[in-house]
Parts: structure tokens; C-alpha cells; sequence
């Protein structure tokens, strides 16, 4: 019984279908066919032949389905081609070692640098490897005499790793000659032919074929840039078939904890994904609070960010119109150098050497420290001086519209308001937004630029160092607490400290709160309390909680005076 030697024709670019290159391969496989090693059969056995094969692409198409493609314009010969796919549970480890050409650039000036010799180690992790595409052709002697005529092709591999794999395919071949191979061959590819290349640990990327054609610094940068062109065609398909698989599984929103199809998903590029109605909701909540610097991964502790794109498809025209001004708004409002018309709000840039600003708008020139006209050589007037002089000009109505007292009484109350800022707030060192210090330590942070600062000392800071080795305390002390940080809190709970020195003083009339068993009194012997702690209402004789008082305290008609009576 003749046996025809193994056809092995490699074609690095091969496309994954048969619709890519596969005419060229097969114009080839035909030809080595037609000038084969041939033998004479009897017709019987050629029909036998012909029978066997067409149950044999009957049987590939039930089990690989999408991954076998018959082939056309075969010269009456049956072709086809099988995509052997690589999937690896875990992942899979590639890496690539790229050689140093700084040696070969500057001969004669080589230093002892051990890492530049052996250049460096690139490595990532993969899901899915390209597949390796089996391309056959049955001649009419398959498989009573004759081997398929075959040729293997993977973007990753090179002439030598092919060379081996395709002897291996004949190896299998000869073990088994008369009998049908091709799914024998399928599946040793997929499941044995990593580790026939050492590959089983992880796949090293070999050097290309075409590299032993050159040499020199031409031979190093032909082998580093074929190794870049494989790792980007490897990572770039086995991100296609992440998200191909992403789609096609079910998933749980980590909002609404509901299970959907991959397809209702929107996977981030921090790879958290949350479902489209979820998605749609966060992002025009936070649009319309204006909180758009918080617009990132909706993930606990996660910073990842959401790309303009993506918004686009979330939000409807009016609410990305809204986005893209309140961006720019908060960009522009965390510039140190820009500052705004005090006349027709038009951003202007600042002049660092002299704090002036002309606005490119009005033309009107500026004091960027006190939003006044521009007073070289002069200093600016304190918000004080600027109240006084206001309330001075208000004095006089003779001869004003009732416009331009309305301005002047605008621009009182924005004087008032901007000496109480200035009072009970700090601006951020970097931004020069306004803020208060409620609470807690001096260490602060700027909720417009993100900025952390001292509070104490208004300086710009980045960790706890300058509390450990400045001046500053971390914790104001008792006094600075009450004069600066919290004065304005006590002025808010003047009603609750007077209830509650009240509640104190007096003896008599003492009333805990059911809630919080904080003591109350009375007011006009009204029997109706609200506690100055918690903040609940409730009845000063029976003790219970109190929701509405037209229910509690009756007859409806006489409430005011039931309430104020010892009974309920």
C-alpha cells in the first residue's frame, strides 16, 4: 500500500475563515496533488473512497459546526478547512524576549549592563489563543491509500513549529493508515499540540522566519517588530472573544443585584459592568445634581473612569449638553489662573506679576484680588472699607431709579455675605474655592480640584507629614475649635443649648423624652413637647410619641385647649 509523503505548505497570514487567503492555499494543495505520487485503484474502491469521505465531512460538520468550512472551486476534490480553537480556564501566560540594539547602534562603546544585553521580558496573560487553521484536501485515494494533503497555518507560530506539528500530524497518520485521520489530527491539535511545543507552562513567542535573511541591527529590529505585530494580533483577538463570551452569558448587575444577558450589560474599561438601565440612571442622577467629577466606575473604592462616548449613549442631547458645560465650568473653576468678569461672567486669564485681568469680552480691566477696577500702586479695599462705602452710597435716593437701588442693595447683600464666607471659610490654596471646616481634623480636601490642604494653615499638603513634623496640630485645640471652626454651629443650636440649660435649671418641670430620655420643659405649660435633642415631638403627660396632634390631643375642637389641660 503506496503512501503519499505529508504536503506541508505554511502561510503565516491566513485569515481564521475560509474566506481569507484560503484560495491561494488551495490552488497550491492541488497542485501538489495532481503531481503526487500516485497509484492505480480500482473504481470500486475510489467509490468506497468517495462514500467514506463524505460521511467523514458529515461527521466533522455535526461536531465542529462553525469551526469547519467546506471549501469551493476544489477540482472536484473535497476541501475544507477546521479553526481549532484555545481556550484556557485560568488563563494562559505569553511572553515575548525583545533584543537589545543599543550594542549594535554604537559599536566600540558597549558598557557592562547585563540587563541591556539580554534586552527585556515582556509577558501577559491570555484567555483565548488564535487558533491554528487546518486546511485539507481528500484526493481520491483518502483514505485507502493516500494522506489528506493538509497545511497548517497560526499567526503565532512560526515555519519550524509548523514543520513540527505538521510531522506530528503524519506520525498519526501512519499509525493508522486506510482508517479516517482528520478528527484524529483536530483534536490532537487541540489538545496536545502546546505541550508537543514545550508550550503547556506558557506560550514563548519564537523569532519569525525571515529574521535569518537579515542581520545586524536590520535582523533585531525585523524580529521586535514582527514580536510587537504578534502581540498585538494575540491580545487583540483574545479581547474580541472576552467580550464575545461576556456577551453570550448571563450576568447580576452589582446595582440592582437582577440577572441579565451579557447583551443589556455596559462593561467599563476597569472591567466592573453594571446593566444599561442602572447605568442610564447614575449617570443622569449625578448630570443633574452637577456632580460631574464623580462621574467614574459606580464600584466601591473604584476610580475607573467613564469615557465621553459612552456617556453620549447614556444621556439624551440636553442632559450631555449639560455635562460637557458643567465639565468645563469645574475644569475652568480649578485653573489657579483663571478668574471671571465681575461684570458679564466671561472666564479671563489671569496676569500672575501684577493680579490684573482684562476681560476679552467687555474689555473691562480688573483686580483679580478684589473684582474691582484695575488700582496699580494702590491697595485693595478690605470687605469692610467696601460695606461701609456701599451703605454709604445707598444713603442717598435723590434722583436713582428704582433699578439702580436695586443694584446697590444687591451689591450690599453680596458684601454681607462675602464677609461672613471670609469669616467662617478658607479659601483652597489651589483653586481658591471657599470652604469651611465643620469638624474633625485640619487635614482637608477640596471638593472642587481635589486638592488636600491644611486648614490651620491654609497650606497645600499631601499626606499626615506636615502635622507630624510642622507646627500645625492635626486636631484643633478647645480654643481654636469654638473661636474658628465650630462657631458657627453654636450659633445654629442657640435653641437647642437655651432648651436644654432650661431643661437643666429646672427642677420641677422636668419631661425625659421617650426616645432619647433627654430632659425637656414645658413651654406655656404646653403639653405638646418637642425635644431639643432628637428633635421628635412628644406628650408631656403620657409620654408617647407624638405624630400628629390633632389625633393625640382631642376633641378635635377644643386642641388648644386640651393641650395645654394635664389629660389627653
Amino acid at each position: 500500500m503506496l503512501t503519499q509523503n505529508p504536503t506541508v505548505l505554511e502561510k503565516k497570514e491566513l485569515g481564521e475563515r475560509s474566506g481569507v487567503g484560503w484560495e491561494e492555499v488551495v490552488s497550491r494543495l492541488l497542485a501538489k496533488v495532481r503531481t503526487g505520487d500516485e497509484c492505480e485503484i480500482s473504481e470500486e474502491t475510489m467509490e468506497d473512497n468517495d462514500r467514506r469521505q463524505d460521511d467523514e465531512v458529515l461527521a466533522l460538520e455535526a461536531i465542529y459546526q462553525d469551526n469547519l468550512v467546506v471549501l469551493n472551486n476544489s477540482g472536484g476534490l473535497t476541501s475544507f478547512q477546521i479553526v481549532v480553537q484555545f481556550e484556557a480556564p485560568d488563563s494562559l501566560s505569553v511572553s515575548a524576549n525583545f533584543d537589545p540594539i543599543t550594542d549594535i547602534l554604537t559599536p566600540g562603546t558597549k558598557e557592562d549592563d547585563d540587563a541591556s544585553d539580554e534586552g527585556f521580558l515582556y509577558s501577559f496573560k491570555v484567555q483565548y489563543l488564535p487558533p491554528i487553521i487546518l486546511t485539507c484536501i481528500l484526493p481520491k485515494s483518502y483514505p485507502s491509500h493516500h494522506i489528506p494533503c493538509f497545511t497548517i497555518s497560526a499567526s503565532w507560530l512560526n515555519k519550524l513549529q509548523v514543520s513540527s506539528l505538521s510531522k506530528a500530524l503524519h506520525s498519526i497518520w501512519r499509525q493508522q493508515i486506510g482508517e479516517e485521520v482528520i478528527f484524529q489530527w483536530t483534536e490532537w491539535l487541540h489538545n496536545s499540540s502546546l505541550a508537543h511545543l514545550g508550550y503547556d507552562g506558557g506560550v514563548v513567542l519564537a523569532a519569525p522566519d525571515d529574521e535569518m535573511f537579515c542581520t545586524g541591527v536590520d535582523r533585531v529590529m525585523l524580529r521586535n517588530d514582527a514580536l510587537e505585530k504578534i502581540i498585538h494580533i494575540m491580545m487583540s483577538y483574545n479581547e474580541e472573544r472576552c467580550h464575545n463570551a461576556f456577551l453570550n452569558n448571563a450576568h447580576q448587575c452589582l446595582i440592582c443585584y437582577n440577572e441579565f444577558s451579557g447583551l443589556e450589560f455596559i462593561k467599563l474599561p476597569c472591567q466592573h459592568f453594571f446593566c444599561s438601565k442602572c447605568m442610564e440612571t447614575y449617570a443622569q442622577m449625578l448630570v443633574k445634581e452637577g456632580s460631574v467629577t464623580k462621574l467614574s466606575c459606580p464600584s466601591s473604592k473604584c476610580e475607573g473612569h467613564i469615557s465621553p462616548m459612552l456617556l453620549k449613549r447614556l444621556l439624551d442631547d440636553q442632559d450631555y449638553e449639560r455635562w460637557e458645560s458643567l465639565l468645563l465650568q469645574r475644569t475652568l473653576d480649578t485653573m489657579s489662573d483663571v478668574v471671571y468678569c465681575p461684570r458679564c461672567q466671561t472666564a479671563c486669564l489671569e496676569d500672575s506679576n501684577t493680579k490684573d485681568a482684562q476681560c476679552s469680552e467687555c474689555l473691562f480691566s480688573f483686580c483679580t484680588l478684589c473684582k474691582e477696577r484695575r488700582h496699580l500702586g494702590e491697595q485693595c479695599m478690605d470687605i469692610e472699607a467696601k460695606l461701609r462705602a456701599l451703605q454709604e452710597r445707598s444713603q442717598s435716593s435723590h434722583g436713582k431709579t428704582k433699578e439702580q437701588i436695586r443694584m446697590e442693595l444687591e451689591l450690599i447683600n453680596e458684601a454681607k455675605s462675602m464677609k461672613e464666607v471670609q469669616r467662617v471659610s478658607k479659601p483652597c490654596p489651589n483653586c481658591k474655592i471657599m470652604i469651611s471646616h465643620t469638624g474633625g481634623c485640619n487635614k482637608m480636601v477640596c471638593s472642587n480640584c481635589g486638592q488636600f490642604f491644611c486648614y490651620r494653615c491654609n497650606k497645600s499638603i499631601k499626606g499626615y507629614g506636615h502635622f507630624r513634623d510642622g507646627g500645625c496640630q492635626i486636631f484643633p485645640n478647645q480654643a481654636y475649635e469654638t473661636t474658628v471652626a465650630t462657631g458657627w454651629e453654636v450659633r445654629m443650636n442657640d435653641r437647642q443649648m437655651i432648651a436644654q440649660i432650661q431643661a437643666e435649671r429646672s427642677q420641677a418641670h422636668k419631661h425625659p423624652c421617650p426616645n432619647c430620655l433627654q430632659l425637656n420643659i414645658k413651654v406655656n405649660n404646653n403639653n405638646h413637647i418637642f425635644c431639643w435633642s432628637c428633635q421628635l415631638h412628644f406628650c408631656g403627660l403620657c409620654r408617647k410619641m407624638v405624630k400628629r396632634s390633632s389625633e393625640h390631643f382631642k376633641p378635635t375642637g377644643l386642641l388648644r385647649a386640651v393641650l395645654y389641660q394635664d389629660h389627653c
